[in-house]
């Protein structure tokens, strides 16, 4: 297939003309003021492992994420989806038809990342959603990773991005340096045949790399995430706290940009019903299960691990792997 990827053709599908608009919507989806390598996120303590999202049109957003993400559909029913890559589910679908769309004013889901094994990953897939015209909402270098951000059909955020080097995160007193500045998109898509679209599936190393919620208050929600679960503070900012396993840049991202003051969820809406955060070990899990529990975190016993509720309803399972 021969692809038109010009410059021109990326600010169209993003809605932009120019660069630093894109820029702009993608400060927006991190809360960045405007103006590594990818397996680090995995070998972490923690690391998020899927998410399951209640959706209306199961056949419409399956699809979708097959053929625009690249996920391989494992298991289909009436009721659900599990999609995956190399036998690994990183996403269940849940069919809701006579749901209403979560309002993008409640708690819940800003974006699921997805984060390609290598940028070269990164690069074969934008010349994979310019060749499908996927609209776009936003590109930015985080200096951190670099990122791609659009929406599925019933308006999940999604965020496709690729790490650089941990070696060139910069840290300074626990805090780790982030941006939202113009992707450079002539040097990312050099490392691919731009005239052709490659991208058939989803390369076998992509996970979810981190998670970013909506909440009411960040002080709250970093109560929960940090106090009770366990992950630890990389960088707050704007509205918006970072935080992760063992020195990633952020497993997860939460905002109240739209959501400030934001009560329970109805969870009889579409949009995230549950992520994972897994690990390997089970004094790990046994040591996070006790956090919740002084934390006075609402929990259930799993097969293999625990569940928590945070202040708004999300739920959140600690599971061992």
């Amino acid at each position: 297939m021969t692809v038109d990827l010009t410059r021109r053709t990326l600010l169209q599908l993003a809605g932009a003309t120019s660069l630093a608009m894109a820029a702009a919507a993608a400060a927006r989806a991190e809360g960045m003021p405007q103006g590594g390598g990818p397996t680090y996120a995995s070998r972490t303590p923690m690391r998020v492992g899927m998410v399951t999202l209640r959706v209306k049109n199961l056949d419409k957003v399956a699809d979708y994420y097959r053929d625009v993400i690249g996920l391989t559909v494992m298991e289909r029913s009436a009721g659900a989806a599990t999609l995956g890559t190399a036998g690994i589910t990183l996403l269940v679908l849940e069919a809701r038809p006579e749901a209403a769309i979560e309002p993008r004013n409640a708690a819940g889901l800003y974006h699921t990342a997805f984060l390609m094994p290598s940028r070269k990953d990164l690069a074969r897939w934008l010349v994979h959603a310019a060749s499908h015209r996927v609209p776009l909402s936003g590109f930015a270098d985080h200096l951190v990773s670099e990122s791609v951000y659009l929406d599925d059909p019933e308006g999940n955020g999604i965020e496709v991005y690729a790490d650089r080097d941990p070696s060139q995160w910069q840290w300074s007193e626990g805090s780790v340096k982030m941006a939202s500045d113009e992707l450079n998109i002539p040097d990312l898509l050099s490392l691919t045949n731009t005239r052709v679209a490659d991208y058939a599936k989803a390369p076998d190393g992509l996970r979810v790399g981190h998670m970013h919620l909506r909440v009411g208050d960040l002080a709250e929600a970093e109560r929960f995430y940090h106090g009770a679960v366990g992950l630890d503070p990389t960088r707050r900012r704007g509205g918006a706290a970072f935080l992760s396993s063992g020195r990633y840049h952020h497993h997860l991202g939460m905002n109240v940009w739209q959501s400030q003051g934001a009560g329970q969820r109805d969870d009889q809406t579409t949009g995230l019903a549950w992520f994972s955060l897994v690990m390997a070990k089970q004094d790990i899990l046994a040591a996070q299960e006790e956090r919740l529990r002084k934390g006075g975190a609402q929990v259930t016993a799993l097969a293999n691990g625990v569940e928590a509720v945070d202040p708004w309803g999300t739920r959140v399972r600690l599971i061992r792997v």
